[in-house]
């Protein structure tokens, strides 16, 4: 059961990948060298990324996941070229980490949303009836912001796991007098029977999980919506495209 949870962690197969490559890489560095061409460091670079790659397709991780495969060696190559003292990557490191924060498990990354997202999530809300709106992962908060603004009688929540979108969504709330409400955690643990909305503009690899939380918790009338990411075993009873060329929301009735 450990071994079977470890491996849907897209993270550890990408190192899997990553430490696999190392094999093929030595083998054709040895096969070069014995045929009188002397590979440089580049060339190792080069050949591990494009074997961390193939490996990391056989392993089936997302397509998004093999470009970093690819340049990860060649990348740290040219860091490491740099000659940039210990402390600049421990930095880098840690904001990275404070950004993307749990990213390797949920496999939802930062994206933000526009204004004209925000207008036809609003549209969505009865008029004149006060209703609670959840935004999960709410990145700066730009919807809950919007939201108790347009519509003061609502109330809305944006919840973030990572520590410094949502510190500095807070602080936005703070210093513009807002009645968004910003709280740090997982949004799996949020019942979202107590909404009547819930925003999701995640990745294709959480809208299952998101689907069965939704239909195991919400509440008859509610309204789950997600900006671009469809639930393929799941028709939206509404799409809207906001703005041509864009991608659309997908909005489930319960």
């Amino acid at each position: 059961m450990m071994r079977s949870r470890l491996w849907r962690i897209p993270a550890l197969r990408a190192l899997l990948a990553l430490l696999l490559a190392l094999a093929p890489t030595a083998l054709a560095a040895f096969a070069l060298d014995a045929a009188g061409a002397t590979p440089t460091l580049l060339h190792g670079a080069l050949l591990h990324g494009l074997s961390a790659m193939l490996i990391g397709w056989r392993l089936r991780l997302a397509a998004w996941w093999r470009p970093i495969l690819l340049l990860f060696a060649p990348a740290l190559l040219l860091a490491l070229g740099l000659g940039l003292p210990s402390w600049v990557y421990l930095l880098v490191f840690g904001v990275l980490l404070l950004v993307y924060w749990s990213t390797f498990r949920t496999q939802v990354p930062y994206y933000p949303s526009g204004q004209d997202v925000w207008e036809a999530v609003a549209a969505q809300l009865p008029p004149g009836r006060a209703g609670r709106v959840v935004e999960i992962g709410s990145g700066l908060g730009g919807l809950s912001l919007y939201l108790a603004r347009v519509r003061p009688e609502c109330a809305c929540i944006g919840v973030e796991i990572a520590p410094l979108p949502w510190l500095l969504s807070w602080l936005r709330a703070r210093l513009a007098g807002s009645r968004a409400q910003f709280l740090r955690g997982d949004y799996q643990q949020l019942d979202f029977g107590a909404f009547d909305l819930v925003f999701a503009y995640l990745s294709p690899a959480a809208m299952e999980s998101l689907m069965r939380k939704a239909r195991a918790e919400m509440k008859p009338g509610s309204l789950l919506i997600s900006y671009e990411f469809p639930v393929p075993a799941y028709e939206a009873d509404k799409t809207i495209v906001t703005t041509e060329g864009h991608p659309p929301l997908y909005i489930w009735s319960f």
